[in-house]
């Protein structure tokens, strides 16, 4: 008769084993779905708020474009001030304006900006960018600036106050390719 109460203690401590596995399986997922809730709460949070900071945006560029007009000398207005923030305090506004035909460069682009077309205006034939860093000061070894200063001549590039060469030189941009030429 003791072999099934063997049994049966096998049995009961077998599935005792399984309900305390069970249990801190149970544990281990409830943590799990703890973190993965509060990640989707950040990141909701984050899409609220990048929603309505694109709102404002919107908002701040609708009434820039109303406005945005011409000047006595017919050249294009460019605001770039956004009402409630201080001063330097630019959120999604674009530094570097798409070129128009008669924008005046020294009007409209940032003063670091100026100075990079200064020198391209200099320069016959374009230069590299490690060549623009020289010119303008920064040391050429400190690869992290000549890297900004070449995402600032894309930049131009990209909004038709400079045009880059296959063989890698920046030139000022012709007046072909811009807007309203």
């Amino acid at each position: 008769m003791g072999s099934w109460r063997e049994e049966l203690d096998r049995r009961e401590a077998a599935t005792a084993e399984q309900v305390g596995e069970l249990r801190r399986h149970i544990a281990e997922l409830s943590d799990q779905l703890e973190a993965a809730e509060q990640r989707l709460s950040r990141l909701q949070i984050t899409r609220e708020t990048m929603d309505e900071i694109l709102d404002e945006r919107a908002e701040v560029d609708d009434q820039n474009a109303r406005t945005a007009g011409s000047d006595s000398d017919g050249n294009t207005k460019t605001v770039v001030s956004q009402p409630g923030l201080g001063a330097g305090r630019l959120i999604g506004a674009m530094l570097v304006p798409q070129r128009v035909v008669g924008m005046d460069p020294a009007a409209v682009l940032p003063d670091d900006y100026g100075e990079i077309l200064a020198v391209l205006a200099e320069a016959a034939d374009g230069l590299r960018a490690g060549q623009i860093a020289a010119e303008l000061g920064i040391a050429t070894t400190d690869r992290a600036k000549v890297e900004g200063l070449r995402s600032k001549l894309k930049r131009l590039v990209a909004r038709g106050w400079a045009d880059q060469q296959p063989s890698g030189k920046f030139v000022i941009a012709n007046e072909a390719g811009v807007v309203g030429g």
